[in-house]
């Protein structure tokens, strides 16, 4: 038994008893404060991490940063990684550090394109000329081009400026579900198509926490608290009273908007980012083997990983699958 379970039977029972001291728990993410973000600032705002013995920590990433790096030298704990590809590459170059829960089922990767100009499905889209970003050229896009016809021919450079885009009505522009159409809407007073690459057969898991190798091997109670914790708090950030937790946001990320928080949340509702797949019934963070495969191979086939790399050690089903987080009504 824990030690928050058994200080909550000493307080039941009407004893007292000095609470011990939480788990000091850095967790760094891999861009600024933001909603994508949204459940670990509310384990925090809303003491969720306190009631698993945890004093978290969250250490913003940024374009100066490199929290990737500080969780693979010890510097941190935690990390909320992008995608599968990340795992991977990190069991290429023999990084100690191990996935051990997916937050988001589907990675918020998207095309958009302008309403009524011929570009309504997604099939549309490969004959546009596409505003790509070069991380994207060498990972999604190399899958899109292989499955979907796409072609690198018609690529120009996405600078994270959309204006480019706004001006040509037959483009494309990749970007992420919940920030670009905010920015295309409050710029350009249109709303735009969104193709969600996931609903496409893109089957990342996104949002993942990952951690060292040697924490799960000399505390593994730590990490599994920091995980089931991590899951309430995404619970609570999208069902319940999530204003403290956009507070922190805020304070963190004094740019960011009450009106682009508002956004986020509401697309990662409506695509069922968090609640879709298997985590609507093994609960948020959920993982499995089957998935992971499905994905691997997808990507071997594309050249965007090796096809003998051993990736099934780039992660770990320990500590999710347990039901954490299901949403009301499964």
């Amino acid at each position: 038994m824990r030690f928050y379970q058994i200080a909550a039977l000493c307080l039941a029972a009407g004893f007292s008893t000095p609470a011990p001291a939480a788990d000091s728990v850095t967790f760094g993410t891999n861009w600024l404060a933001q909603a994508e973000q949204g459940g670990f600032f509310q384990a925090v705002a809303d003491g969720t991490y306190a009631q698993y013995g945890l004093d978290v920590k969250i250490v913003p990433g940024g374009p100066q940063t490199s929290n990737r790096l500080l969780l693979a030298t010890g510097k941190l704990d935690f990390y909320m990684n992008a995608n599968l590809i990340a795992l991977f590459a990190a069991a290429e170059q023999k990084v100690p550090t191990i996935g051990v829960a997916a937050i988001f089922q589907k990675a918020p990767i998207i095309f958009m394109s302008h309403p009524g100009v011929g570009l309504e499905r997604f099939e549309d889209l490969k004959n546009a000329t596409a505003f790509v970003g070069r991380e994207n050229l060498a990972t999604d896009f190399r899958w899109l081009k292989q499955v979907h016809g796409f072609s690198e021919e018609r690529v120009k450079p996405y600078t994270y400026n959309p204006q480019p885009f706004i001006a040509d009505i037959h483009s494309i522009q990749q970007g992420y579900l919940t920030s670009e159409p905010f920015q295309i809407e409050k710029q350009a007073g249109f709303r735009p198509n969104i193709f969600l690459l996931a609903d496409y057969g893109f089957n990342s898991y996104s949002t993942l926490i990952e951690t060292r190798r040697d924490l799960v091997e000399t505390n593994p109670d730590v990490v599994q608290r920091f995980v089931d914790a991590s899951l309430l708090g995404w619970r609570h950030y999208l069902d319940g009273d999530n204003a403290a937790a956009n507070a922190l946001i805020k304070k963190a990320n004094p740019d960011m908007t009450d009106e682009q928080i508002a956004f986020s949340v509401a697309k990662l509702r409506e695509y069922g980012v968090v609640d879709s797949g298997e985590a609507l019934t093994l609960g948020i963070g959920a993982m499995t083997d089957a998935r992971i495969d499905s994905f691997f191979e997808k990507m071997a086939a594309a050249k965007v990983v090796r096809g003998d790399l051993d990736y099934r050690s780039s992660y770990t089903l320990r500590f999710v699958n347990k039901g954490v987080g299901v949403p009301h009504g499964h």
